[in-house]
C-alpha cells in the first residue's frame, strides 16, 4: 500500500501557477465527474482561483431536480393492485434515479456534493421504501450541498427518509429511542467517542421525541405530534432545560463546535484530496490542512463553500502527490469514461450505468451500512475488479457500434488543434492516455504495449513508415476503440 502513503507537505496557500492539463483534469475529477477535452483545454492557463471561484459559483446556482408530479402522494393515490402499485413505483423509482443520474453529468460540485453527503448523512430507500421520502431527502441535500452545514444537520434529520431509517419516527417521549441521537453525534457531526458520553444520547433522544405522526395512509411525511414529545428537563453537554429538537442542534453546534468542523473536514480532506489523512502512526501534515479548514468553517458560521473553495485553491490540493491516488467509486468510473470522452449519450445509458455500479458495490439510494460506502480500497477485489474491467469494455462497445465517428473525433480533440494530420500514429496514443489517466502509464513499456494495440489494424503494411498515416484514414475510430478498451484495464485508469 505505499502508493497511497500521504506524503503531500504542500501548505493551503493559494496555488498561483497558471494550471496545466494535468491540474485542470485533476480539479474536474475531484470536483465533479470529470470534463471533456474542450472543457479541460478551456481550462488551461487560468487561475485556480478563478476557475474554482467560478465552478463553486455555478454550482451554487444549479438548478435542483424539479419535483416529479408524484412527489405527495401517499399509498392512496396507486392502485389498489399491488402489481400494478408496484410496477408503477419501479416505473418512478427507474424515472428519478435517471434524473438524478443526469444531474451528477451535469452539475458539477453540486451534485458531487449532494451525492457526498447522501454517503454522510446516510438512509436506505430499501428500509423506507417510499419514493416520495427520497425525492425530499434528495431535495433537502442539493438545497444545501453547498450551503450551510448547520442547516443541512438540521434539516435532513427531519425528512421522512432519516426518521423512517434511524427511528426517529418510532421515538416517543414516554419511551425515548436513541437510534438517532447516536448517530447525530458518532457518525453526522463529531466522530465515534469525541467528547460525549452515553448520558447525552440518553438526552438528546428525549429531546428529538415526538416526530412520530405517520398519518392513515403508507407513504404520509412524517410530522410533530406534540404528545408524544417528552417534556422533561435533559441535560446536554452540561446544559440543562427542556430542549426539544432545534435547541439540540443549536447546544451542539454552540458546545462542539471544534469537534464538528474538525471531523466535518476530515471527511471532506479524505474526499476530495487523499483517503489517508495520516499514516498509521498518526503522522502527516493533513491534520494541519484539516486544521486550517476547521478554522474556516467555524468563522464562516460553518457554510460549507468557503471550506470548499479554500481547499481546490490550495497548493496542497495541486500537489503532484494528490494527483491519481484515489481509486475510482463506480459513479467515477462509469460517469468519468463518459464525460471524459464526449460520446454521446441517453437516459437509457445514464440507466444502465446506475445498473451497473450497482452489480459492482454502489447500489443508487442504497449504501450498505449507516457508515455508508467506505470508499476507496473498498471497490476494490476479486469480483469488483474483473467486473470493472468487462463492464467498461461493454459501454465502449456499444458507443462504437451506435457511432463509430464519434471515437475518430475523441482522438483528434484529444490530440490538439492538428490531431487530424499528425502523423505519427505514438503521438496521438500518447495523447490520449495522457488525458484519460491521471498521470499517464507508470512506465515507458507500458506506452509500448499500448502502442502497438493503437497499430494494430495497420500491423501488415508500411503506412506508419511512409508518413502516410493520419486519424482521417478508414480505420482510426477503430484504433482508438482498441486503444479505449486497453486503457480500461490499467491499473491507472482505476484512479482519479
Amino acid at each position: 500500500m505505499e502508493y497511497f502513503v500521504n506524503c503531500n507537505t504542500s501548505t493551503l496557500a493559494p496555488y498561483n501557477t497558471p494550471l496545466d492539463e494535468v491540474r485542470v483534469a485533476h480539479l474536474y475529477r475531484r470536483l465533479g465527474f470529470s470534463a471533456s477535452v474542450q472543457t479541460v483545454n478551456a481550462g488551461i492557463g487560468q487561475s485556480a482561483i478563478s476557475l474554482v471561484d467560478n465552478l463553486v459559483d455555478q454550482a451554487m446556482a444549479a438548478p435542483l431536480i424539479p419535483p416529479p408530479e408524484w412527489a405527495d402522494w401517499t399509498d392512496a393515490n396507486y392502485p389498489a393492485d399491488d402489481e400494478q402499485a408496484g410496477q408503477m413505483r419501479r416505473t418512478q423509482l427507474r424515472e428519478y434515479s435517471t434524473s438524478y443520474g443526469n444531474a451528477l453529468l451535469d452539475n458539477n460540485l453540486l451534485d458531487r456534493m449532494s451525492f457526498f453527503w447522501s454517503n454522510h448523512f446516510v438512509t436506505q430507500l430499501e428500509v423506507y421504501n417510499c419514493n416520495q421520502f427520497l425525492y425530499y431527502y434528495i431535495n433537502c441535500l442539493q438545497r444545501n450541498a453547498l450551503g450551510n452545514f448547520k442547516t443541512l444537520t438540521s434539516e435532513v434529520g427531519l425528512t421522512s427518509a432519516m426518521l423512517y431509517y434511524l427511528d426517529g419516527a418510532r421515538n416517543r417521549g414516554n419511551n425515548p429511542n436513541e437510534n438517532y441521537a447516536r448517530e447525530l453525534y458518532e457518525l453526522f457531526t463529531m466522530g465515534e467517542g469525541n467528547n460525549y458520553t452515553e448520558q447525552d444520547i440518553i438526552e438528546t433522544a428525549k429531546a428529538l421525541s415526538g416526530y412520530t405522526e405517520r398519518g392513515e395512509e403508507g407513504c404520509t411525511q412524517v410530522t410533530f405530534d406534540p404528545t408524544e414529545f417528552n417534556t422533561e428537563n435533559k441535560t446536554i453537554f452540561g446544559q440543562t432545560g427542556n430542549w426539544d429538537y432545534d435547541d439540540v442542534i443549536n447546544i451542539l453546534f454552540n458546545e462542539r463546535a471544534n469537534e464538528t468542523a474538525w471531523f466535518i473536514c476530515k471527511k471532506l480532506y479524505e474526499f476530495f484530496v487523499h483517503p489517508d489523512s495520516t499514516d498509521e502512526e498518526g503522522n502527516g501534515i493533513a491534520p494541519q490542512i484539516i486544521d486550517g479548514m476547521a478554522q474556516t468553517f467555524i468563522s464562516n458560521n460553518f457554510e460549507i463553500a468557503p471550506v470548499i473553495r479554500q481547499l481546490l485553491k490550495s497548493q496542497h490540493f495541486f500537489d503532484e502527490t494528490a494527483i491519481g491516488v484515489i481509486i475510482k467509486s463506480p459513479f467515477d468510473l462509469y460517469f468519468n469514461l463518459l464525460k471524459e470522452t464526449g460520446f454521446s449519450y441517453d437516459d437509457s445509458t445514464v440507466l444502465n450505468m446506475i445498473d451497473s455500479a450497482a452489480l459492482i458495490g454502489q447500489e443508487l439510494f442504497n449504501p450498505p451500512e449507516v457508515e455508508g460506502w467506505q470508499r476507496d480500497r473498498q471497490w476494490i477485489n476479486t469480483n469488483f475488479m474483473i467486473g470493472r474491467w468487462l463492464t467498461a469494455e461493454v459501454f465502449l462497445e456499444r458507443f462504437f457500434q451506435a457511432d463509430s465517428e464519434q471515437f475518430r473525433d475523441f482522438g483528434i480533440a484529444a490530440t490538439g488543434a492538428n490531431g487530424a494530420t499528425v502523423s505519427d500514429p505514438d503521438v496521438v496514443a500518447r495523447a490520449i492516455i495522457d488525458f484519460m489517466l491521471p498521470k499517464g502509464l507508470l512506465t515507458e513499456d507500458d506506452y509500448s504495449a499500448a502502442f502497438t494495440v493503437f497499430r494494430e489494424p495497420y500491423r501488415d503494411n508500411n503506412v506508419y513508415e511512409t508518413n502516410s498515416w493520419n486519424m482521417t484514414l478508414e480505420d482510426a475510430d477503430y484504433q482508438v476503440y482498441l486503444l479505449l478498451l486497453n486503457i480500461v484495464r490499467q491499473p491507472e485508469f482505476q484512479l482519479k
